[in-house]
């Protein structure tokens, strides 16, 4: 997906960017079912009177989060959920299961975003098909998980998650007896429903839609919830996170996502359960990390880490930045590292991420300004060569022309006045990108992170290492063309437009594009120019 832009980075010098920007669209690939796509988008006839909402109970005071919801069954039309929303390779996989004659529905996350008008991530589908089933209507799935097996179904390039009905029955089986009675006065229907629902993690993920009904059934005060913007666990925040404390990460990472906050047990629990993100497997970290960073709500994420004492654990250099720079669990101002972040937000989205070497490198390039703060002036040829990829002469060039006032609050850039001759402005450009190098390897070493908050012994100790070598190298090899392209000319860019699917991939070209953009909108922002 090619989409365009209109960034600060792309119009404010009067020097050759290529640029205003312009649209480009990618032409969509035709599914291998047209006719299960369109079927789902046909009228359904729906009576009113199907439809009973009992009005929401007025909760006041005390512990709301463990009070029983009242089950409703809501219209998607009034709620206004148009199936247009969703996703071409979410409709073949629905429609091929529905004619075979099997329940379908839309369940967690997408929901939720259909419900908001936002655009769904991603989309999981649960259907009474057992997995087997699942397998023979499709030419390419494939059953993954051991523990909780679910189909991934290949649609075009997409791949679409099915679970079962009866794997989530197995999965509800081994809880105790008390969590398996049938509540009194429901139908098997709703009864298999509501026990795959308090599978959950949080309310507002715990919808489910029947496209072709058109009805939302809410077991556990999902929409109450929606309503008032609040993150809360479907069953106590304590038991909760002691079964799966990735829900920890996932809680933020909505949270920061849709501006929610977190029900009052929910917070303290999530602060409670902190140390034990400690035993979560690495992979599964790094994952959470990069769908908190690469979505289009990195900023958030990162204050809502910090608010929970959880930075420290998953990023402590960038913690212990905060710490010696007074910055207050629920501080509102900003600082270098999170406009970076801010910075970078403006140019994705949930359904435009970036590649995870993305954001790892802004990490490491703020860390080593941390170390050795730099002039505005080198940090700008710095960007200018890495955005192209090519002439480090001509970018300092083009950055020596530069007479936009920048940024001046940050610590990290110092306030010289000294005039770099072309050959000084050059070498330190290469010691900039140099030092960026030597901080991924701090970044990805034990020791060294485990020493950055040694220093505040009320902070907890971690050696938290997520960030794998092989993406370390992948990163480190976005800055070598600022040193092999000393002599080069310079490479003309695509007209500024953003290229989301080679950006997703972590192809270097554009992942290096848009490193400059953020750098240089950064250090140089807009409003200052403007002014």
């Amino acid at each position: 997906m090619t989409i365009a832009i209109s960034q600060g980075f792309a119009c404010r010098t009067h020097l050759s960017f290529n640029l205003p920007l312009f649209n480009r669209v990618q032409k969509a690939r035709q599914s291998f079912s047209v006719a299960a796509i369109e079927s789902l988008a046909e009228s359904v006839n729906v009576h009113k009177e199907d439809f009973r909402i009992s009005p929401a109970r007025d909760v006041n005071g005390g512990n709301d989060d463990c009070k029983p919801e009242e089950w409703k069954k809501l219209c998607s039309k009034e709620l206004g959920i148009r199936t247009s929303r969703i996703a071409k390779p979410a409709k073949v996989v629905l429609n091929v299961l529905r004619k075979k004659g099997y329940e379908v529905y839309l369940v967690g996350g997408c929901v939720r975003d259909l419900v908001l008008k936002r655009t769904p991530k991603d989309f999981d589908i649960l259907t009474s098909a057992e997995l087997k089933e699942v397998m023979r209507a499709f030419p390419r799935c494939e059953i993954v998980g051991r523990r909780f097996p679910i189909c991934h179904v290949h649609v075009d390039d997409a791949i679409v998650e099915v679970s079962s009905f009866s794997t989530i029955g197995r999965k509800f089986g081994r809880k105790s007896k008390s969590s398996m009675r049938k509540p009194s006065g429901c139908d098997e229907y709703d009864f298999v429903r509501w026990r795959n629902c308090m599978q959950r993690d949080f309310t507002i993920n715990g919808l489910m839609f029947d496209p072709f009904a058109r009805i939302v059934y809410d077991y556990v005060g999902g929409m109450k919830d929606i309503q008032k913007a609040k993150v809360r666990c479907i069953i106590p925040a304590s038991t909760s996170f002691a079964e799966d404390c990735a829900r920890i990460l996932r809680g933020i990472r909505i949270a920061a996502r849709l501006g929610f906050r977190f029900s009052r047990e929910t917070s303290h629990y999530l602060k409670e359960f902190s140390d034990s993100l400690l035993r979560l497997d690495k992979g599964r970290i790094h994952l959470e990390m990069n769908y908190m960073l690469a979505y289009g709500s990195a900023e958030a994420s990162l204050r809502l880490l910090w608010k929970f004492g959880l930075l420290e654990i998953l990023l402590p250099l960038q913690a212990s930045y905060l710490v010696s720079h007074g910055f207050r669990r629920r501080d509102k101002r900003s600082n270098m590292l999170l406009s970076l972040f801010a910075s970078l937000d403006k140019l994705l989205a949930p359904d435009r991420p970036c590649h995870s070497c993305l954001w790892v490198s802004i990490l490491a390039f703020h860390e080593a300004l941390v170390e050795q703060p730099r002039d505005a002036l080198v940090i700008a040829a710095f960007s200018i060569a890495v955005h192209r990829g090519g002439s480090l002469s001509e970018a300092v060039d083009i950055a020596k022309q530069i007479s936009q006032p920048h940024e001046t609050s940050f610590h990290e850039i110092s306030q010289s006045c000294y005039a770099y001759t072309k050959d000084e402005l050059m070498d330190e450009v290469i010691k900039l990108a140099d030092s960026v190098k030597s901080t991924l390897r701090k970044l990805t070493d034990e020791n060294i992170v485990s020493q950055a908050l040694v220093q505040y012994p009320q902070a907890p100790q971690s050696d938290m290492v997520f960030i794998s070598w092989a993406l370390s190298l992948k990163v480190c090899s976005m800055f070598d063309c600022v040193k092999r392209g000393r002599n080069r000319r310079f490479v003309s860019n695509r007209g500024g437009e953003i290229d989301y699917e080679s950006l997703a991939l972590g192809r270097l070209d554009e992942v290096r594009d848009i490193f400059g953009r953020v750098v240089f909108d950064t250090v140089y922002p807009i409003q200052l120019a403007t002014q």
